[in-house]
């Protein structure tokens, strides 16, 4: 008993009893605590990281117009509360950065990884909230009802964009562009971010499923594989190239008719 007294007296007892209490209080939080934790702690760093250089990539190509902070100027809109999805998709399709003033940007080969895209997409959506890039899930053909999306479509697209996606000429030398082999993630995201000339449709116009919808009915009659069930397609541009077609053929053969009428007339008279 004196000698386990003199031990607890020892002036370095109290020392070792802590270091073996924070031991022991380490390896029950590492067993037990969360991993949850651990991860958002990483995903929030990368997301910090990706955030810096995203900011250095908008500084060199995109601050010219959009302004330092993305606050707008007289050559660029404000891209405050444009959210990733509008970044991912002008970038990606290279309408941004825009190579000249006009009256739409063109689409052409874009100059990033798709990596730069993330980090420039992550900076500005640090700018404000906005819509977020969907997951492919969300904008997968497969997962689509094609009836509803055709309906969709005509009801809230074709007017612009023809009833299968072709394109069609706006005013002032603006245009609705062909749909006809876009990335589905692409058509998803203009849909939510209303690029250039075409109005926005948030989830509370068109949900996600009604978006997935309209994707599926592109993807349906999209390519050069589509079926044309009432013959010739014409192009798929509706009632321009079929009056056209009209015009020429249906009226130019009444012209011959007319003429072939004629001549069996007057050649009746003589005999």
């Amino acid at each position: 008993m004196k000698k386990l007294s003199a031990r607890r007296r020892h002036p370095l007892a109290a020392l070792v009893v802590l270091l073996i209490a924070l031991a022991a209080t380490g390896g029950l939080y590492a067993t037990f605590a969360p991993t949850g934790k651990a991860q958002a702690d990483e995903t929030s760093a990368a997301q910090s990281l990706a955030v810096e250089e995203g900011q250095k990539l908008y500084r060199v190509g995109c601050a010219s117009c959009h302004g330092t902070g993305g606050q707008g100027s007289s050559d660029g809109p404000s891209l405050v509360g444009v959210g990733a999805a509008a970044v991912d998709f002008q970038v990606s399709t290279g309408r941004m950065p825009l190579q000249q003033q006009g009256a739409q940007a063109p689409k052409k080969p874009n100059i990033y990884t798709q990596k730069e895209i993330d980090q420039l997409a992550a900076y500005v959506a640090s700018l404000g909230p906005g819509p977020a890039v969907p997951e492919e899930s969300q904008y997968d053909p497969a997962g689509g009802d094609v009836g509803r999306g055709g309906d969709l479509f005509r009801n809230n697209c074709a007017q612009c964009h023809n009833f299968t996606g072709k394109g069609g000429a706006l005013t002032d030398g603006k245009y609705a562009p062909n749909i006809d082999g876009v990335d589905p993630k692409h058509m998803y995201e203009a849909m939510v971010t209303g690029p250039q000339n075409m109005p926005a449709f948030p989830d509370g116009v068109l949900t996600p499923e009604n978006k997935q919808d309209i994707i599926a009915y592109l993807d349906e009659v999209g390519g050069d594989e589509a079926e044309s069930p009432g013959g010739f397609s014409l192009g798929g541009l509706g009632p321009v190239s079929e009056g056209l077609f009209a015009w020429v053929f249906g009226l130019g053969a009444l012209i011959v008719l007319t003429i072939w009428i004629a001549a069996r007339t007057a050649k009746a008279r003589k005999s």
